[in-house]
């Protein structure tokens, strides 16, 4: 199914992002994983991209096995490294496994960055469009502004621009503060972006995280989050039971004020996603 409609149910769904492996040898430990998390029926599952296109053909094959499993695979397709035979040919791939649903990034400079004929997301939405109109392409959005853009008006500008060109709904950067995500929603939507916002979630579940969140999202952190994270750092089993229970009320905070869909980066954890939608299940009328 294509996205673009599902999100059309104002009713609570949650769906989780899983990535393939970096080599041959990791991918049946890895498929394991996903097939765990495909297990609990998520609204849809969402598959990363490495850099460079490093893990297309695994993207490919993990998306394949999840539409097997009766659950929308979206699969992700970043453009910065790539020339126009590599979209196109990760295109036909997508095409040729009946994947419908892209989510169209630009992905991170390399240190050695050359500019190529994609620079922006919505160069590569033009080129998914005149591959096939049969596509349903989402983007990315960030609730505190790119970190390469000066202005957040300006960064909500081009995302502006992005939907303008056929972007038909928009996954968040994670996020911890959800007042921060309000302001941001207020914004766009009096700037005319008026398609499905999926509100991204990171459960944190243990201190080491906390670096690599910075490093790769320079995400603001609450102080409520960060006394959670100093209390617990060194009980792994607690930070990893207050890391689940901050983003289920994260969650059922944004489920109540009227955000419908949710994205977990779940990292690849079958327990994470399930802990998070047991939590949910009476809200998300599951019964797994």
């Amino acid at each position: 199914m294509k996205l673009s409609e599902q999100l059309k149910n104002e009713r609570p769904m949650l769906s989780f992002e899983v990535f393939p492996p970096k080599t041959e040898a990791r991918f049946e430990p890895i498929m394991s994983a996903v097939e765990g998390i495909a297990k609990l029926d998520p609204a849809y599952m969402s598959v990363t991209y490495g850099a460079g296109g490093g893990t297309s053909q695994y993207t490919v094959e993990i998306a394949k096995r999840i539409k097997a499993m009766n659950v929308t695979p979206l699969a992700h397709l970043t453009c910065v490294s790539s020339d126009e035979e590599t979209v196109r040919t990760q295109l036909t791939a997508l095409q040729a496994a009946g994947i419908e649903n892209i989510l169209a990034l630009r992905g991170d400079l390399p240190e050695d960055y050359v500019p190529g004929p994609y620079r922006h997301a919505s160069e590569l939405i033009d080129e998914i469009h005149r591959f096939s109109p049969d596509f349903c392409i989402g983007g990315a959005c960030y609730p505190e502004g790119h970190p390469e853009s000066a202005r957040q008006k300006d960064d909500i500008q081009h995302l502006k621009e992005k939907v303008d060109r056929g972007c038909e709904f928009l996954t968040t950067q994670m996020f911890f503060d959800n007042d921060l995500f309000y302001n941001f929603m207020f914004k766009i939507r009096q700037a005319g972006i008026n398609v499905p916002i999926v509100a991204g979630i990171m459960p944190v579940t243990n201190a080491a995280q906390i670096s690599r969140i910075v490093d790769l999202s320079g995400a603001f952190m609450p102080q409520s989050f960060l006394n959670i994270v100093d209390h617990f750092r060194d009980d792994p089993a607690s930070i990893y039971e207050a890391g689940i229970a901050y983003a289920t009320e994260q969650i059922v905070d944004l489920f109540a004020n009227g955000i419908d869909h949710v994205h977990v980066y779940s990292m690849n954890k079958p327990d994470v996603a399930a802990a998070i939608q047991n939590n949910l299940k009476g809200i998300l009328g599951k019964t797994k």
